[in-house]
Order: structure tokens, then C-alpha cells, then sequence
């Protein structure tokens, strides 16, 4: 069987990272969160600062939400904080503080599905359940040469029921040596199958083409939507917008949709495409210079330090920001 020299490989080759330093549930619980939809590498800077400011459930349970979201800028998803906070309350009415033990337990939280509770489970308290997450859907359809279509629920399960008889003691290295060898080596394109420590078990490698698998349906093309945001300003202060608290960026700051009546001047912005999962916004943007300024206007230094402003309008934003700085215009009005 294949897990004794899976669990050597991990040992030798295992990175270094912070989360791994301690077993212990808030952090791993964070750190599976922060790299949903996000590489390792570019999340360990937001995952210290993270811990930094809230270091347990009880700090999280508290935190501004304006404060949390500024937290998260630049990681994206950001239900994915909300929902972190939920849970953090929940825990705190329902748990004693603390993330409960069992996958089962785990589940019934906010923003905590099969494969985090999975995690969580496993690695904090060597519960003996699968975590099963992209790479190890990934290692195991080519472990097993499953030609199938991954995203298919009869698929889904057979991998899991495959995974979950697999699993060996000790859980915890088992589950993460999973995760580390789907990272590594069995990667999406031109898999390093030379540097596999299973290639003798896998059967992709023995009897197809690993780089063909998983299999998965075409993604559906993106819709299109045509935005038209105005950047209002005032002497050296941006007027910002609170979003609606449901749809896209909701509970987000950005800037205003409707164009202001009394306008001193305007210059147009470098449109761009900004891209979500399943919709593209092509927008265009236009800076309006006003002679009165109402509530919600912030100067430059305001704005970063407080404001968490969606990767969507940053380019509108920096764009603003050489303009006040090269036109001077807190001198002209």
C-alpha cells in the first residue's frame, strides 16, 4: 500500500509552514479558510496579521466588521470572512469558545463545509475523517485512473468512500501529506511524476496519462456586465459608498453609480475588466470633480488606513490618487 511511503515522503518534504507549527484548531481552522481560492504562499502575510489582531475565537466573535473586511483586502470572497465571524459567535454561545471536535460537530458552523471540518477534525484532534479538497480529488483520480467526471456527485463520492479507506495513523500527518503531495507534485499541469513517492501505485502513471485527469465538465463562459462607476471629489477628499448588504462585494465600500449634478470637472478613467467567478464587469469610470463636499468624503490616508476597497475599484482608486497629487487640487477649490 501506498501510505507508508506517502507519510516518509511527507516527512522529509513537508513545508515549513506556521500554521503546521502547533496542532491546534483555531489556527488550522484560518489558515484552510484563508487558502480557499488563494495559494499558500500569497496568504501566510495575511494569515500573521490575521492572528496577530485576533487571536482566538473570543477576539474574532468581537471584531469591527469595517475592521475584519479591511483585514481581508486583497484575499477576495470576503463571505468567506463574514461567515468566519458567525462561527466565531456561534462557538462563543455554543462551544465554550472553543471549535468543536468532530467533522459532524464542525459542519453545522457557518462557512465550515465537509472538507474544512474534515481538516480541522483530522489535523487538530486526530479524529479519524477524510479531507477531501481539490488536490486530493486530484492525487486520488489519478491514483485510481477514474475517467470519470469529477464533479458529478457519483464520482465525488466514489473518491471519497475511496479516501476515506485509505486513511492511515497517524490521521493528522495522513490527511496533510494528502494535501502537500496534491500541492507539490500530482499539480494540475505536467504532474512531477518523477518525483512522486506512490508512482509505483498510481495507476494514471501505469496505465493512461496523468496530466489528462481529473476530467471535468468545459466551464460555462463568463457573462458580461457593463459598469459605469463616478469617483467624486472634493479638495483632497474621495467620496466612498457603502454596497448593499447582499450581491456581489456586498457590505463593501466603492464609489458612486450615479452621476452628481453639479460637476466642475471631469476626466475620464482607463476602463478595465474585472473578473469574478462566474461574471465579468467591464467598467468604465470617470472622475468628477465637486464644489461641496456632503458626508463620506475621506482624504487618501483615511481611506487605506480604514476602508477595506474591493481589488474591483482599486484601479479607479489609485488612478484618483495621482490625480489629486499631480493637479494639487486641495489648492484650487
Amino acid at each position: 500500500m501506498f501510505q507508508k511511503d506517502l507519510l516518509k515522503w511527507y516527512d522529509k518534504n513537508a513545508r515549513p509552514l506556521i500554521f503546521r507549527e502547533k496542532k491546534e484548531a483555531y489556527s488550522i481552522w484560518i489558515s484552510e479558510i484563508m487558502a480557499q481560492q488563494t495559494r499558500i504562499e500569497a496568504m501566510l502575510p495575511y494569515y500573521k496579521r490575521f492572528i496577530q489582531k485576533y487571536p482566538d475565537i473570543q477576539s474574532l466573535s468581537q471584531a469591527d466588521d469595517d475592521d475584519l473586511t479591511k483585514l481581508w483586502q486583497g484575499l477576495g470572497y470576503y463571505n468567506r470572512v463574514r461567515n468566519m465571524k458567525k462561527c466565531a459567535i456561534d462557538c462563543m454561545e455554543r462551544y465554550q469558545g472553543k471549535l468543536p471536535k468532530t467533522k459532524a460537530e464542525l459542519k453545522k458552523l457557518p462557512g465550515i463545509g465537509d472538507y474544512t471540518a474534515g481538516a480541522i477534525a483530522s489535523i487538530a484532534y486526530d479524529e479519524k475523517v477524510s479531507a477531501v479538497d481539490g488536490n486530493v480529488i486530484r492525487v486520488f483520480s489519478r491514483l485510481y485512473n477514474i475517467t470519470e467526471d469529477v464533479k458529478q456527485t457519483k464520482v465525488r463520492k466514489k473518491i471519497e468512500q475511496l479516501v476515506e479507506a485509505s486513511l492511515a495513523d497517524p490521521v493528522s500527518r495522513y490527511n496533510q501529506a494528502l494535501m502537500e503531495l496534491g500541492a507539490l507534485v500530482c499539480i494540475p499541469k505536467n504532474p512531477r511524476c518523477a518525483a512522486c513517492p506512490i508512482q509505483k501505485d498510481c495507476k494514471a502513471y501505469l496505465e493512461g496519462d496523468p496530466s489528462k485527469l481529473p476530467v471535468q465538465p468545459k466551464k460555462k463562459e463568463r457573462r458580461k456586465e457593463d459598469k459605469t462607476y463616478y469617483v467624486l471629489v472634493c479638495k483632497d477628499k474621495i467620496h466612498l459608498v457603502q454596497r448593499p448588504k447582499t450581491g456581489l462585494l456586498s457590505g463593501l465600500y466603492g464609489f458612486d453609480e450615479q452621476k452628481p449634478e453639479h460637476i466642475v470637472k471631469q476626466v475620464e478613467l482607463k476602463e478595465h475588466i474585472h473578473v469574478f467567478s462566474h461574471v465579468e464587469w467591464i467598467m468604465k469610470g470617470y472622475l468628477c470633480e465637486v464644489d461641496s463636499m456632503s458626508e463620506n468624503f475621506y482624504s487618501i490616508d483615511q481611506i487605506h488606513e480604514q476602508f477595506s476597497i474591493p481589488s474591483a475599484f482599486l484601479p479607479f482608486l489609485k488612478q484618483t490618487e495621482r490625480y489629486i497629487k499631480e493637479n494639487q487640487i486641495c489648492q484650487k477649490l
